[in-house]
């Protein structure tokens, strides 16, 4: 009889759990997927639209549905099959349900076909809207001409970059 009561108190009492461990797992921070040196491809009539590479990505979907790109991004956006601009970032994060992505720290945008580079610390691309903005301080170059300003703004495409609050230096030819 004492080794089945036994039994029963080990049982019972393995069986357990402390609560406020419980609550330490709260699901809402557990991710649903965690993927590892992701490329992805966006095409439309068989010609790549963007090329998005990044080390790692973690998707979540509580308490919203949220991907996060925690070592940075780069995204290549094509126009007509050709690279048109880069785009950078130490990290990044999406709201999936409001088709809006932000991109934070040392985003860097490269526009091939203007041959300007504009530097922010956040910009926000709402894909329902068609449009990049960022109301951070940027910096834009483009040769010997150097523009600051108090914020973004521009088309998905980047055809219409304009810095908000423009000053800066422009180089002028003393011939």
């Amino acid at each position: 009889m004492f080794p089945c009561f036994f039994l029963i108190i080990i049982t019972v009492t393995a069986c357990r759990n402390d609560m406020e461990k419980v609550h330490l797992f709260d699901e809402k921070d557990v991710p649903q997927q965690l993927l590892d040196s992701v490329r992805a491809i966006q095409s439309s009539d068989g010609k790549m639209q963007v090329l998005l590479t990044t080390p790692a990505v973690t998707i979540y979907d509580k308490p919203e549905r949220k991907t996060e790109y925690p070592q940075g991004v780069q995204l290549q956006v094509f126009d007509n099959g050709t690279l048109s601009a880069n785009i950078t970032a130490d990290y990044a994060y999406s709201l999936d349900d409001q088709k809006t992505i932000e991109a934070q720290r040392n985003v860097i945008i490269i526009d091939f076909s203007t041959g300007d580079t504009f530097y922010l610390q956040s910009l926000v691309w709402n894909s329902s809207e068609h449009r990049i903005y960022s109301m951070e301080p940027v910096k834009s170059v483009n040769g010997q001409q150097v523009t600051y300003g108090d914020g973004f703004e521009s088309d998905d495409n980047l055809k219409q970059p304009f810095i908000l609050h423009q000053r800066g230096t422009l180089a002028i030819d003393d011939e």
